[in-house]
């Protein structure tokens, strides 16, 4: 099959007149190929009178993300302004994305500005959501960023779906070390009268499990994620538009004893034989490492480090945009998220089905020329099932099952006051109901109304600066133990909740651009507070328990990010940033965030050959601050040996990743790239993220660097 019929098969589904490859002639093939399509949703927008934002917002476009070789959520936007995506465990790998320094829970994913995440496919997904057929990532910082997501305190991210205008398709094949590959495509169709837009995007990536210190354990996990997504943009008529769009997202992440090497247990030969050799009879502490030191061979069971997290995630949604007049239109949309997990984390199996329906009505109405009233009502429902079958062994375990129902009304008034001042002045008000369902835990948790402000300003100074204000309030309902920390380790013991609040935050962020011929530069301060902060520790019992802190916790963001376009072929960028966290903060973090950060990026065209080079500076910390404490190694009789206390000063350290591409034609292009150019990791560098606590119990977050080492690619890609 010719590569060119891929994009008519595509487009044959959508219009009749494309049912066979052999109907269209060559003519009339180049006009529906070239063809320029402006539907009714993007003339709105153009307009201006659909609802939108004047707030700081950075975009990652494709560009960046194919220049990053970026294969998921989390390494398209890592190390961009004011986001860090932390590594919170050395076995599975979790990611959780940081906003100006908040916790990765308080970051809501949206995917063309509806939500498709729920509660607890927020904790293992962000590395399973692919990034082929992605337009852009547009990033926004602050409590209450988005009119239907108030539970962002700390921001949002929005995944923004690319939609064709013309036929076509694109493969993408690369691999390198460490067992990475992947395999990326892209079919786009549109109708020959313009009006029906589709695209077919298929993603497959895989990683082995990387072991720097050879100790048997790895300190990066073995994924596999596979993806099928479709989506259709239909203009029904000059003034009606639908959107649907469906995904299926699978991922597998295995963690821990290295495959292939021989354990108290036998040879860890695959994941079925790993899992399968649970006996329910754990070696003692300090045999697990030889002289009970996690910086050498790990000599316990395989199943007594293994993670292992295999999910399903199906996704729907549906928009239909409907423009009355010129001065009215109606935006209702739906989705739906169905999350299924199945885990084994050393020794406690773990099965959860969370489903989330989501329900939106907006409306939009030109006031006058220079005023725009947008208001509507919106309804979240979520329900979360978990069930463990070694835990209910246990006749006082509790599990951590809940329902969640949002209901919400909201208005925005956006004025442009002047021709340089703009102001938007939004307000929702929301009732919310959070009940663990356990018989266990009779009553409901959270039953609670808010009142959520928030004001953006922009006022454009000359035609060079521009400056943006926002103000907001948002809101939390802390219910997953997933969210919070990696406390489902003992979660045979069950999950105890004293949870009475919802987190509740106010946030300020100011900003300074400047926008020159050659020279761009924006200078940001945020500051963000938080009450009733959700925390996870143990109750007497050593059950985990998902409680509040009392004191209100602060952290202050300041950065500054500056783009020099050198020549018209090559462009510089530069951008410095710094967190300030408060004690109450530091205390409720899993793992140590960045408090230093210096980026530098080059981006270089030259004929037909692209350059970029990515240089990221993290400085030091004082691990103390963030409540570390570990040991390298027990004595013979279970006990932590003084002299090999963890160190508590976490070095400075840079990363470097290059690559190189190079445009053959128009239709194939190949590239090569490094990703860690100096190998640089924590265990292969500085130390091992295995410890045990001061009671000389095991674990596994003592986590402050780089977990995967040097990564060589190469790879192909067409375009038809």
């Amino acid at each position: 099959m010719k590569p060119t019929y891929l994009a008519i098969l595509l487009a044959a589904v959508l219009h009749p007149q494309l049912a066979s490859a052999e109907d269209v002639t060559k003519p009339e093939l180049e006009k529906i190929e070239r063809m320029s399509v402006v539907g009714v949703r993007q003339r709105l927008e153009q307009a201006g009178t659909l609802a939108n934002t004047i707030m700081k917002t950075e975009v990652i476009d494709a560009s960046v993300i194919e220049n990053k070789n970026a294969v998921n959520l989390s390494e398209a936007i890592d190390n961009s302004p004011g986001v860090k995506v932390s590594n919170e465990c050395s076995m599975c790998g979790v990611k959780r994305i940081m906003l100006n320094g908040m916790k990765g829970e308080q970051t809501t994913i949206l995917v063309d500005g509806l939500p498709v995440h729920t509660m607890i496919s927020g904790y293992y997904a962000v590395d399973a959501i692919p990034t082929t057929g992605v337009e852009r990532i547009e990033v926004a910082r602050g409590a209450g960023a988005s009119l239907i997501a108030p539970e962002a305190i700390g921001g949002t991210i929005n995944i923004v779906s690319y939609e064709p205008t013309e036929n076509g398709a694109e493969l993408d094949l690369s691999a390198g070390e460490n067992g990475y590959r992947k395999l990326g495509f892209l079919g786009k169709g549109v109708t020959e009268d313009g009006r029906t837009r589709a695209t077919l995007v298929a993603q497959y990536d895989d990683r082995d499990q990387a072991d720097a210190d050879n100790n048997k354990v790895n300190e990066a996990p073995m994924q596999e994620n596979r993806s099928l997504t479709g989506r259709v943009s239909h203009d029904v008529t000059d003034a009606d538009n639908l959107v649907l769009r469906v995904a299926n997202i699978q991922s597998e992440i295995f963690g821990g004893p290295m495959l292939g090497s021989t354990f108290a247990d036998g040879t860890a030969s695959s994941i079925g034989n790993v899992l399968s050799g649970y006996d329910g009879q754990p070696s003692d502490t300090q045999n697990l490492f030889e002289n009970g030191d996690v910086r050498k061979r790990y000599t316990g069971k395989a199943w007594e480090t293994t993670e292992w997290i295999k999910t399903e995630r199906n996704e729907a949604s549906l928009a239909w945009l409907r423009e009355f007049s010129d001065d009215w239109n109606m935006h209702l949309a739906a989705s739906y998220a169905d999350h299924k997990q199945d885990s084994f984390y050393e020794g406690f199996d773990y099965s959860a089905d969370d489903k989330m329906w989501f329900f939106d009505a907006r409306f939009n109405y030109l006031l006058s020329e220079s005023q725009l009233l947008t208001f509507g009502a919106d309804l979240r429902t979520e329900e979360m099932r978990s069930h463990s079958r070694s835990g209910s062994a246990n006749p006082d375990y509790v599990s951590d099952s809940f329902d969640y129902d949002v209901k919400g009304l909201y208005l925005q008034d956006t004025w442009q006051a002047t021709e340089s001042l703009e102001v938007a002045m939004a307000l929702r008000y929301d009732t919310i109901t959070a009940d663990f369902t356990d018989p266990n835990k009779p009553g409901t948790e959270l039953d609670e109304s808010i009142l959520s402000p928030r004001v953006d300003i922009r006022l454009r100074h000359n035609d060079e600066w521009t400056s943006r204000l926002s103000a907001g309030r948002g809101y939390r309902a802390p219910l997953s133990f997933f969210e919070t920390d990696h406390g489902i380790l003992d979660g045979s013991l069950g999950f105890d909740i004293d949870i009475d609040e919802l987190e509740r935050s106010n946030s300020v962020n100011y900003a300074l651009s400047y926008e020159g011929e050659r020279l761009t530069s924006t200078a940001s301060i945020a500051w963000t507070e938080v009450e009733h902060l959700a925390a996870l520790t143990t109750n007497d019992h050593g059950i985990p328990l998902l409680t509040q802190l009392d004191e209100k916790a602060r952290v202050i963001t300041s950065d500054i990010a500056v783009g020099y376009r050198l020549t018209d072929d090559m462009s510089l960028s530069l951008t410095a940033e710094h967190f300030d966290y408060d004690s109450v903060f530091k205390s409720s973090y899993a793992i140590a965030p960045v408090e230093k950060r210096v980026t530098l990026s080059m981006d270089w065209d030259v004929n037909d050959w692209e350059i970029f080079a990515n240089l990221v500076w993290i400085g030091s910390r004082d691990l103390a601050e963030f409540g570390y404490e570990g040991y390298n190694r027990l004595d013979a009789n279970g006990q932590v040996d003084p002299s090999s206390k963890k160190t508590t000063d976490a070095p400075a350290y840079v990363t470097v990743d290059l690559k190189v591409s190079y445009q053959l034609n128009d239709t194939l292009s190949l590239y090569t790239g490094v990703s860690n150019l100096f190998d640089y990791t924590q265990a292969g560098d500085e130390d091992t993220p295995l410890f045990y606590d001061a009671e000389g119990a095991f674990d596994v977050g003592y986590i402050y660097g780089p977990l995967r080492g040097r990564e060589i690619y190469a790879g192909i890609k067409f375009s038809f």
